[in-house]
């Protein structure tokens, strides 16, 4: 896919500021009143939607779907004693019980994970990783630094604060809309 032909792909220009803006969205928003957020929504979905493209093509090249890659860094974060509930997963991952059932089922196939009864509830089912899992993790380690670190290359202490909290007061809002 070249990225001049997606029409999917923004086409990044500077405003008389400086600012970056897309020049498709601008075109088809125009001077309305509301144009200023429908940009900036436009924008954070298009940098989800691109970064969410890269995350899925690294974790092929790591023969990984994302889900998956996802899960062993989850294992590792939070399973990493006894191993954890895969409803919890399903919690933390934010999807059905279902899917953390097929992506366990196959990250057990590929040995990298484990199903292990829960010590006080025998009818309770863990998930853990697995040695050759844990190695596994290790060696995504590194790689994944080095190709997230550049997205954020340029960018102030400052700006990365300021990032982080406009992209999560974004999210509250929408929960926050959900509720309503």
């Amino acid at each position: 896919m070249k990225a001049e032909t997606d029409q999917r792909i923004p086409r990044l220009a500077r405003d008389s500021n400086g600012c970056l803006f897309d020049e498709r969205t601008r075109e088809f928003v125009g001077k309305r009143a509301e144009a200023p957020a429908l940009e900036a929504i436009a924008a954070v979905r298009a940098a989800a939607r691109y970064l969410h493209l890269m995350q899925d093509r690294w974790a092929d090249a790591h023969g990984l779907s994302e889900g998956r890659m996802q899960l062993l860094f989850m294992l590792k974060r939070f399973g990493d004693g006894g191993g954890i509930s895969l409803g919890h997963l399903a919690d933390l991952q934010g999807v059905t019980p279902r899917t953390i059932t097929g992506l366990v089922d196959n990250l057990e196939k590929a040995g990298l994970v484990e199903r292990v009864a829960e010590p006080s509830d025998r009818r309770s089912i863990l998930a853990r990783l697995t040695p050759a899992g844990k190695a596994r993790i290790e060696s995504l380690r590194q790689p994944t630094w080095k190709l997230t670190s550049p997205l954020t290359a340029g960018f102030s202490g400052e700006e990365l604060i300021q990032l982080r909290h406009l992209s999560l007061k974004l999210l509250a809002n929408a929960q926050e809309m959900e509720k309503s």
